[in-house]
């Protein structure tokens, strides 16, 4: 986060009472204005090279929460797995998927679109065919801008697209961050978890170097937090001291709603929109919009 982010993070965020998870005051993020237009599209990346943390959750329900703030949000499911698709109840078989754009043999991003039961929340679906998307591009002349190409072709239509990566730093990831202006890292309050993230911000800052100078990190957030274990509070005392204002104020706390609401194809912000839960991934969208990461 650069530090105009920052000052802007600062100026409208409202002290509101206790010390939070992160050791901070606990702030209040304003509700984001009404958009006038849309568009272009803001590219964020969801990555971690490790599995399980919470990326699908946090796009699913991060571009939920920003749909009902007016945002129109494209998802993109970058996992061979398709949790993101099966997470927003689409289908993902007989029907024109990320796969089939990357390899060209559709050109037409706009006929990939699906939508979700959340007005404002569009999806581009993924399945195990994916996983031949490596070997694919390993061969094809700028093969890191792959994606980048294909969002080109609706990223005027959007004003965020959030790009579900899995979890793997190798070629499909390095396509997404080549393709992205910022990147958001969910991070399982776990000892393994934060073994992983000094690799994955080395790649970051390599892609940026190497191939897209735009990129930046929107933000380490942390996920599976639980204040009843000891383990949680110190993996979280050890992420904030070792990234300071990276890291979000917004924690995600573990919760059973979220399987509940993959179960029901939906958004857990659909499927409790009272729980915490939900209120955590409002509070996420409004922290991004505050901190100029989303408009």
């Amino acid at each position: 986060m650069t530090h105009s982010m920052q000052a802007v993070a600062e100026a409208r965020a409202k002290p509101v009472g206790p010390v939070g998870p992160t050791g901070r005051e606990i702030r209040e993020f304003a509700v984001p204005p009404v958009l006038r237009g849309h568009g272009p599209a803001r590219i964020i990346s969801l990555c971690n090279q490790k599995g399980g943390v919470g990326k699908t959750t946090t796009a699913i329900n991060l571009g939920a929460a920003l749909a009902e703030y007016g945002r129109r949000v494209l998802a993109i499911d970058f996992d061979p797995q398709g949790a993101l698709s099966a997470g927003l109840g689409v289908q993902t078989h007989e029907v024109v998927t990320i796969y089939d754009l990357l390899i060209g043999t559709v050109r037409d991003a706009s006929s990939a679109i699906q939508h979700t039961s959340i007005a404002g929340l569009d999806v581009i679906p993924a399945n195990i065919d994916l996983s031949a998307a490596e070997v694919h591009l390993v061969n094809e002349v700028a093969r890191e801008q792959t994606l980048a190409r294909v969002l080109r072709r609706v990223s005027d239509q959007y004003d965020v697209i959030l790009v579900d990566c899995q979890p793997s730093l190798g070629l499909l990831t390095v396509n997404a961050l080549t393709a992205s202006h910022g990147v958001l890292i969910p991070l399982e309050c776990e000892y393994f978890a934060l073994r992983g993230v000094a690799l994955l911000i080395e790649t970051i800052e390599k892609v940026k170097d190497r191939l897209n100078p735009v990129l930046e990190l929107d933000g380490i957030l942390p996920t599976m937090y639980d204040s009843r274990t000891l383990h949680s509070r110190e993996v979280m005392d050890r992420v904030v001291e070792a990234f300071d204002e990276n890291v979000l104020d917004t924690v995600i706390g573990r919760t059973i709603k979220f399987p509940d609401a993959s179960v029901a194809g939906i958004p857990v912000i659909q499927f409790a929109p009272e729980h915490n839960s939900a209120k955590a991934y409002r509070q996420l969208a409004r922290e991004l919009v505050t901190r100029g990461a989303v408009a």
